[in-house]
């Protein structure tokens, strides 16, 4: 099992940045990819950033050049850094982790933090 902790969230203007932070509860060196999604109202759970154990990372189209995923392993934390924040980034950012196992992945998510972009 996986326990995922974000921190991080905040209310922030436009062209602000924030640093969200996901803490797993294991060494992420064992968890193949860790992600961040977004939830924003009515609308569904998206992919923002990936990374994987093999230093892949995927992000959406539209924050490309604005945010960077990265992996702190000695700290065993995934960190994604936003720059030039726009309104349309306000959603609920979940961390997420899958471990592939057998046929079917381990999917963890955590309790998710709220980024606000407004003036």
């Amino acid at each position: 099992q996986v326990q995922l902790v974000e921190s991080g969230g905040a209310l922030v203007q436009p062209g602000g940045s924030l640093r969200l932070s996901c803490a797993a509860s294991r060494n992420i060196f064992t968890i193949n990819v860790m992600g961040w999604y977004r939830q924003a109202p009515g609308k569904q759970r998206e992919l923002v950033a990936s990374t994987s154990t093999g230093g892949i990372t995927n992000y959406a189209d539209s924050v490309k050049g604005r945010f960077t995923i990265s992996r702190d392993n000695a700290k065993n934390t995934v960190n994604l850094q936003m720059n030039n924040l726009k309104p349309e980034d306000t959603a609920v950012y979940y961390c997420n982790s899958r471990i592939f196992t057998g046929t079917l992945p381990q999917i963890y998510w955590g309790q998710g933090t709220q980024v606000t972009v407004s003036s």
